[in-house]
């Protein structure tokens, strides 16, 4: 039985050669955020400033929408009970982003997944898979449709019902960051969030910038494949991500909404490619949780969304030439 840390979407930047001089050379900055490590890179302004602010706003979202921060205003409509809470202008547009993806998904990706998250608990559990009552439990409670907006308050029609909107949290946060970024002046720049990338314009040449695609579970974060992204998002949920085994059955963190239940669909991860960072942070999710007909079927239904599935025997599927 083994608990392993999360490995993320390996990042490939080829820098332009020929720029060694300091005065070519970008600015970033990397701290932990949002359970993982976030970097941000900008290629063609030298103001830090800027990064700094960045950081002050993930600073900002984190305590105010994280679920396990007590103060926080996804935390207190958790705890109100059913009663009505009233919260920042910034928690409604993220929580009216998360109900439209639930609904669009059918529940697939469903942002009041929490009794189930938190039963699972991937993040501190050694290795405890909850009995089949407490699953069939905590699943009565996931249905998007508890959650009542009015104005600036948000109620819970089922008061065991919990936001967690850990699944498309940080899409929304790198879309903020790339608007604020590109607002003062930024066109050449990568956002990092774990496994949400955005990327700003192309390298400083003009040229694409490279994003490797992580084999699932290799130990040397080798890469299976890898796409060309300018002006653009590229968003992976992987079952490598997370997880735990007991008797060679591994449990990992995304979580079917249908069976309660790790999903078990000869997926290891999905990636997805689009225009905005919180359409992939949603969609990755609820593709993985479709599995891949369906998941395939899903995305060549929708516009200017792409996706990559990658199976446990290793193939890899496209929605298109994404190369």
């Amino acid at each position: 039985m083994k608990h392993l840390h999360p490995i993320f979407l390996l990042l490939m930047i080829l820098l332009v050669s020929g720029c060694s001089s300091a005065s070519k050379e970008p600015i970033h900055k990397t701290g932990f955020y949002f359970d993982t490590i976030i970097t941000i890179t900008i290629y063609d302004k030298k103001d830090n400033s800027l990064l700094e602010d960045c950081f002050a706003f993930c600073d900002k979202m984190e305590k105010q929408i994280s679920r396990t921060i007590p103060e926080s205003d996804i935390s207190r409509i958790n705890n109100a009970g059913g009663s009505p809470t009233e919260v920042s202008a910034t928690t409604i547009e993220l929580l009216e982003q998360a109900i439209s993806y639930s609904e669009l998904t059918n529940g697939a990706f469903d942002v009041t997944i929490a009794p189930l998250s938190k039963l699972w608990d991937f993040k501190n559990n050694p290795g405890n898979v909850p009995t089949e009552a407490e699953i069939s439990e905590a699943l009565s409670h996931v249905n998007y449709k508890n959650i009542i907006i009015e104005k600036n308050t948000v109620t819970l029609k089922d008061s065991e019902a919990a936001i967690d909107l850990g699944g498309i949290a940080k899409g929304y946060i790198a879309d903020s960051l790339k608007t604020y970024l590109l607002k003062n002046g930024v066109n050449s720049a990568i956002i990092n969030l774990g496994g949400n990338i955005l990327t700003i314009g192309t390298k400083p040449d003009g040229s694409p910038f490279q994003i490797g695609i992580q084999k699932p579970f290799d130990k040397q974060e080798k890469t299976i494949t890898s796409v060309s992204s300018i002006d653009s998002s590229v968003v992976t949920s992987g079952s490598y991500e997370r997880y735990f085994k007991v008797d060679d059955n591994l449990y990992h963190h995304i979580l079917d909404t249908r069976t309660g239940y790790p999903c078990n669909n000869d997926l290891l991860s999905v990636t997805i490619l689009s225009e905005d960072s919180v359409v992939g942070d949603a969609l990755s999710t609820a593709c993985f949780t479709m599995g891949l007909d369906a998941g395939m079927d899903f995305i060549k239904s929708l516009d200017n969304v792409e996706a990559i599935f990658i199976t446990e025997a290793y193939e890899v599927f496209y929605s298109q030439n994404t190369n």
